[in-house]
């Protein structure tokens, strides 16, 4: 994890939290977009503080261990399970931290990456970043935005076989989360450019939409 600051004093500054899941160091689309949009709000949101959380080479998976340890009260929990979770804590704390939420999701074979699955189960945790109440679960993640920025090879986003898109947005909503825009230069391999040039204009859109949020929160 990294931290970038951008020095301004003539806008209120925003905390992006920037998650990258491409098995891709470079070449890679989903990271190129993001890049840019990164760039772009943080030109929008002059002081912006950039939080950088590479996911690609892999987070440790839920185990019976870190069961027993989240559902261990906080009060009781040993050394060793705060040790368990003190990764996920991390996470949840960047999370927390954030204004807005800029994830790059690459899809393989019609889903995420597994890397990123792996974020998911170390950040959705019961009266942490959700919970349970007599009318259903609750997110507590509340007044964040976010924006997945996908890419694909041949998955068409919103498609009966596009089972990525669909699923960030439950999870983040289930968070906490339901402003959630897409970035989509999918079906790379039949579209090519004309995927990169739909994904620019989306990119470009969604700035300018964030960028009035920015200045009414001022």
């Amino acid at each position: 994890m990294s931290t970038t600051s951008i020095n301004s004093t003539t806008a209120p500054p925003k905390t992006i939290l920037r998650v990258d899941a491409s098995a891709r160091k470079t070449g890679s689309v989903s990271r190129d977009l993001t890049d840019r949009l990164i760039a772009d709000l943080s030109a929008r949101s002059p002081g912006a503080r950039v939080i950088t959380r590479d996911v690609s080479n892999g987070l440790p998976f839920v185990t019976e261990t870190w069961i027993g340890a989240n559902f261990t009260d906080d009060a009781e929990r040993t050394d060793a399970q705060r040790d368990t979770l003190a990764l996920s804590d991390t996470l949840i704390s960047e999370i927390e931290a954030a204004d807005i939420l800029v994830i790059g999701v690459p899809v393989y074979n019609f889903g995420i990456p597994a890397s990123l699955k792996a974020w998911v189960d170390q950040i959705a945790r019961a009266r942490k970043t959700f919970q349970y109440t007599e009318n259903g679960p609750v997110g507590l993640l509340k007044g964040k935005k976010a924006v997945l920025v996908v890419a694909s090879g041949g998955t068409a986003m919103g498609s009966d076989v596009d089972f990525a898109t669909g699923y960030m947005r439950h999870v983040l909503g289930f968070i906490g989360i339901d402003d959630v825009s897409i970035i989509a230069a999918d079906q790379l391999m039949m579209r090519g450019e004309d995927a990169l040039t739909g994904a620019e204009a989306q990119r470009q859109s969604v700035g300018d939409n964030l960028a009035v949020s920015f200045s009414k929160a001022a």
